[in-house]
C-alpha cells in the first residue's frame, strides 16, 4: 500500500497508522497508513463508497476507528499515554484533541433556527468560551471574508445552497482549528453555485497555513489548489502524488480508469 510520507521540512499534522474501520462485512478503511504535513493541503479522491469520507469522519471522531493510531498535532486521538504505553483514551481526552480539527459537510448543517451569524458565533462562545461581542466581532470579519456579511440576519432558509455553505465555512473557522476537513462541500450545489464556494475555498488554500484535507469530485480544482493528490478506492490508498502527476500521468491503471470516466462527466 502505498503511504502519503510527510514533507521532510514540516512536521506532520495528521498521521494515521494501521486504521481499519469496517461496517459490518464492509471494509472501508483497510490498514490505512497517512500523514499530513503541517500546512498541508490534500485532496482525497475516490469512486462513490470508496471510504473517503471515513477518513474525514474519524479525524473528526464521528466514527471510531476499529484499530489503529491517529495523531492530530502530534496528539494521539482515541488513545492517551499512561506509564510507557497508550491506553483507550477519556472523553475529556478526545475533545481536547478533537478541538484542533472543523469539518465541513456536504449538507451544511446549519442550525435552522439561529442566523447566519448567530451560526458562526455559537460554537467559540458555548464551547471556546469567547466572550459574546469578541465573538459576535470575529463573526462578522468570517462572513465578510466568505462574503455574506450583508446576510449576517439572515436565517439559513433565506439563503441559497452556496450561501449556507459559506456560512458553514465560516463556523467552521471561527473554531480557529489547526485541520480543516472537506467533505464534498459542493455536491449538493446546484452547478451554477459551485463557483461562489469553490472561490472561497481557493482563497482559503492559498491564503492560510491550515492544514486542509478535502474530498472532492472537482478535478480542475484539485489539481489547482492540492499539495498533494491522494486516490483512493476500496479502502486503500491506490496512488499519491503531486496533481500534475496524478491527473497527467498516473501510475495505476485503477487511477487512470477512474479519472477517465469522470472526467467524460
Amino acid at each position: 500500500m502505498p503511504e502519503l510520507d510527510q514533507d521532510n521540512n514540516r512536521p506532520p499534522m495528521v498521521r494515521m497508522e494501521g486504521v481499519t474501520k469496517a461496517f459490518g462485512d464492509n471494509v472501508v478503511l483497510d490498514r490505512l497508513d497517512l500523514q499530513v504535513a503541517a500546512g498541508e493541503k490534500i485532496v482525497i479522491v475516490g469512486p462513490s463508497g470508496s471510504g473517503k469520507t471515513t477518513i474525514l469522519r474519524v479525524i473528526m471522531t464521528l466514527e471510531e476507528p476499529d484499530s489503529g493510531l491517529i495523531w492530530v498535532g502530534g496528539e494521539c486521538l482515541y488513545h492517551e499515554k499512561r506509564g510507557d504505553g497508550l491506553v483507550k483514551a477519556s472523553q475529556a481526552h478526545i475533545r481536547k484533541v478533537r478541538g484542533q480539527v472543523s469539518m465541513v459537510f456536504q449538507h451544511f448543517n446549519l442550525f435552522p433556527h439561529l442566523n447566519a451569524l448567530e451560526n458562526v458565533t455559537i460554537g467559540p462562545t458555548r464551547v471556546l468560551g469567547v466572550p459574546k461581542a469578541e465573538a459576535r466581532k470575529r463573526g462578522m470579519d468570517l462572513l465578510e471574508k466568505v462574503g455574506l456579511a450583508p446576510f449576517a440576519d439572515k436565517s439559513p432558509d433565506q439563503l441559497s445552497g452556496g450561501q449556507k455553505q459559506r456560512v458553514a465555512i465560516a463556523r467552521a473557522l471561527a473554531m480557529e482549528p489547526k485541520v480543516m476537513l472537506f467533505d464534498e462541500v459542493t455536491s449538493a450545489l446546484d452547478p451554477e453555485l459551485v463557483g461562489e464556494v469553490l472561490n472561497v475555498l481557493r482563497e482559503l488554500a492559498t491564503s492560510s497555513e491550515m492544514t486542509m484535507l478535502l474530498v472532492t469530485h472537482e478535478m480542475g480544482f484539485a489539481r489547482e489548489i492540492a499539495d498533494r493528490v491522494l486516490m483512493f478506492d476500496l479502502g486503500r490508498i491506490v496512488e499519491v502524488g503531486k496533481p500534475e502527476d496524478i491527473f497527467s500521468n498516473p501510475t495505476q491503471e485503477r487511477t487512470r480508469t477512474f479519472l477517465q470516466a469522470i472526467l467524460r462527466h
